[in-house]
């Protein structure tokens, strides 16, 4: 198997798993709001971290963990402040056509997105410390292309995750449907806040 293949496979399992990054997009997504930037900023930003991990910027993290620790506990208060709104949002349910269903600015979804992304520590994790030393094991030229294998994993499944969305739109038009997504990222978030701030 090439490089790359290697590195969109260990990609690909990596961020299929439910996070507050994914159930952002996919609420996105179902709302049909915003999605192309937030998808390009997803997928940028995965490039961007998988780049620098294999550059080195792994190496200079595990040598000053306390820079973790900042995102730790700043993405811990933003995702449970997350999964606070998730959480009224689910207490009172609304269709997908109402108005004030997801209708958030193309610049506050950017900034959301941006804030789920770098506020996460596993991100750094995943894609600058694990993904960057595993592409380095290639050598000068199977590093990059490994890296260019996880960032084509991570364009494809944001893509898909986003776009894809779409489809469940009409399932969405009954408020009972956006009480049980709502209720069920309230759940997530409160659990990866909870984890970032016992772990």
């Amino acid at each position: 198997m090439s490089s790359a293949a290697i590195g969109f496979v260990t990609s690909l399992s990596l961020i299929i798993a439910i996070g507050a990054q994914n159930a952002f997009v996919l609420r996105q997504g179902i709302s049909r709001r915003h999605v192309l930037p937030v998808v390009l900023v997803c997928a940028a930003a995965d490039a961007l971290l998988i780049g620098a991990g294999i550059a080195g910027l792994g190496a200079l993290l595990t040598a000053h963990p306390w820079a973790l620790d900042v995102a730790r506990y700043g993405g811990a208060a933003f995702v449970l402040g997350y999964g606070a709104l998730a959480a009224r949002r689910a207490l009172r349910p609304s269709s997908l056509s109402t108005a004030g269903r997801s209708a958030t600015t193309a610049r506050a979804a950017v900034l959301t997105c941006l804030a789920f992304t770098f506020l996460n520590p596993h991100v750094y994790l995943d894609t600058v410390v694990l993904l960057g030393s595993l592409a380095n094991q290639h050598g000068d030229d199977g590093r990059w292309l490994y890296g260019a294998g996880a960032a084509a994993a991570s364009i494809g499944w944001f893509t898909a995750l986003g776009f894809g969305a779409r489809s469940l739109s009409s399932v969405f038009e009954r408020p009972r449907a956006w009480q049980v997504l709502d209720g069920s990222i309230a759940l997530v978030m409160a659990a990866i806040g909870l984890g970032l701030l016992l772990g």
